[in-house]
């Protein structure tokens, strides 16, 4: 694979050029420039560049509105609803975090319910930023249909990722982000475009037939839950919370709904914070880094989202897929 080196800002330019050259105005560009830039910043890849294309692809079929601003509003003290208006999901989440988290702050727990977004991106930003406030942070959407229920071989669940985070006052605080499928379908198209193999258990053929090959699961085929019948119930879980509980449709009717551009669906998402200073008292942080001193001594222990934390002080020049920079510069 050839690769380019992109330094940080060039990989924020690059991005901001092709989403002005496409639709979008100033202030979405530059949010979302920047968590594509954070991302490749992080080793996110598979939600980094790699995503813009796509991004592109809906905006010029007219199904992401570029220019699109949210609407906020507060159902109870501990309720908020952001329609989205087919803005991207990180215009809308830039502009409802803060209005949960102080909801949050006040009332030790409070829930952000967001309609009609386009989310294609990594889901730590929102829980990470909410962690950076000093809140313990849980997030979910789902997508369309690529994931098969335990025991079928045609999909219904989306990817359905979910994302934890834990503040740590002083410290990079705890985080994951992972799909409920085996693998996240971004990764597998990554997997695809460089030619590498995936584990066996990632997904089937379009025959039902288990396969290490990322092009016929691509390509027809169909993805798998992680861990059989437990991931199988965590992706029913998702599609739950970011579906009927907040007033939004499940992957499959998000399908039937979608114009099949390319571009991230239009679709919900289901964000909880909690206030450890309500729920716990002032020790909470104390108590828990005993916890995590525990499990960093029994072994090669990695604590979530240390590595992209890691990496995130790295300030140097990304290796980039060269013909990823290509076709996104023949979209300017």
């Amino acid at each position: 694979m050839s690769t380019v080196s992109l330094t940080l800002k060039e990989i924020y330019d690059l991005a901001k050029k092709t989403l002005l050259s496409n639709g979008c105005d100033d202030e979405t560009a530059s949010i979302l420039s920047d968590l594509i830039r954070n991302a490749e910043r992080d080793g996110s890849l598979s939600h980094g560049l790699f995503r813009l294309p796509a991004y592109v692809t809906g905006l010029k079929s007219g199904k992401i509105n570029g220019k699109g601003k949210p609407e906020i509003r507060k159902i109870s003290q501990s309720i908020i609803k952001v329609e989205g208006n087919n803005c991207l999901a990180p215009v809308v989440l830039d502009k409802g975090l803060p209005e949960l988290s102080k909801a949050a702050k006040e009332n030790g727990v409070a829930v952000l319910a967001i309609n009609n977004s386009h989310h294609m991106a990594a889901m730590w930003p929102e829980t990470e930023r909410l962690a950076d406030e000093g809140l313990v942070a849980f997030a979910c959407t789902s997508y369309k249909p690529a994931v098969a229920p335990a025991g079928a071989i045609k999909p219904l669940f989306g990817t359905n990722p979910i994302s934890f985070a834990w503040p740590r006052p002083g410290k990079t605080p705890v985080v994951y982000d992972m799909a409920t499928a085996s693998m996240a379908m971004g990764e597998v198209q990554v997997a695809k475009r460089e030619g590498h193999k995936v584990p066996l258990g990632t997904g089937l053929t379009m025959d039902g037939r288990e396969t290490t090959d990322p092009a016929k699961i691509v390509d027809g085929g169909v993805l798998l839950p992680f861990g059989g019948y437990k991931g199988s119930a965590i992706a029913m879980m998702v599609e739950l919370l970011a579906g009927a509980l907040v007033g939004d449709n499940f992957s499959f009717e998000t399908a039937a709904k979608d114009n099949n551009d390319g571009g991230p669906p239009s679709g919900g998402e289901f964000i909880l914070a909690i206030n450890p200073n309500k729920t716990s008292g002032t020790d909470w942080q104390k108590h828990a880094e005993k916890f995590f001193e525990k499990m960093k001594s029994m072994g090669e222990v990695r604590l979530p989202g240390e590595r992209r934390h890691k990496n995130r002080m790295d300030t140097g020049p990304r290796k980039i897929n060269e013909e990823l920079v290509n076709k996104i510069k023949s979209l300017n």
